[in-house]
């Protein structure tokens, strides 16, 4: 191979920069799972997490301090930051790990919507309310994040106009829920959150 090919210029102006850029990659992707498990509740992956987080955060920072005048190794670093920030928030996405609570509010009859749901094992709990424009049904659910996409689709097959939220629930002491549908590794990582406390 030529020697020209690994020039002090190439060395110092594509491989270093590469090289500071994977690394903050890593380390800002494990540093957003991390925080994502300590606030889902997952305490024993977060601390050996942020065990490899920080030695590939000092190795990064290392070659950056080590090449002060290299403009290239900031621009690598920031970028870096920028990219794992994006792809720990697309991971955590797709993994969809912890409950979720939807509160649904509609005028109509929500029977049905209610006997559907409870027939899929979903707990279901429905109160009388007063909105603006007159008396209301809530209906309130709470499900595993994974089966949002689902039980949103049933929700707008049902009630298309009604009005729905969806909010994050740390913990819950009991519930319904239908069979868990396993995902291998990231059903593993779910069973370690504490979200079902006992009596």
């Amino acid at each position: 191979m030529d020697g020209s090919l690994l020039s002090p210029e190439i060395v110092a102006y594509v491989i270093l920069p590469v090289m500071i850029f994977c690394a903050r990659v890593v380390d800002v992707t494990m540093g957003t799972i991390r925080v994502i498990f300590i606030s889902k509740g997952i305490r024993y992956l977060a601390p050996i997490i942020g065990f490899f987080e920080v030695i590939i955060w000092l190795l990064a920072i290392g070659q950056v301090m080590n090449n002060l005048t290299n403009a290239a190794s900031y621009v690598a670093y920031g970028a870096g930051f920028a990219a794992g920030t994006y792809i720990g928030m697309y991971l955590e996405e797709k993994i969809s790990l912890g409950l979720t609570s939807i509160r649904v509010i509609t005028k109509e009859d929500q029977t049905e919507l209610m006997q559907y749901l409870r027939a899929h094992n979903y707990g279901v709990t429905s109160v009388d309310g007063e909105g603006a424009t007159g008396r209301v049904k809530m209906v309130f659910t709470i499900i595993r994040r994974q089966d949002l996409p689902r039980v949103v689709g049933i929700i707008k097959e049902f009630h298309p106009n009604a009005f729905y939220s969806v909010e994050e629930v740390k913990s819950v002491a009991e519930g319904v829920f239908p069979d868990k549908t396993s995902r291998g590794f990231f059903s593993w990582i779910d069973s370690l959150r504490f979200y079902r406390k006992g009596k």
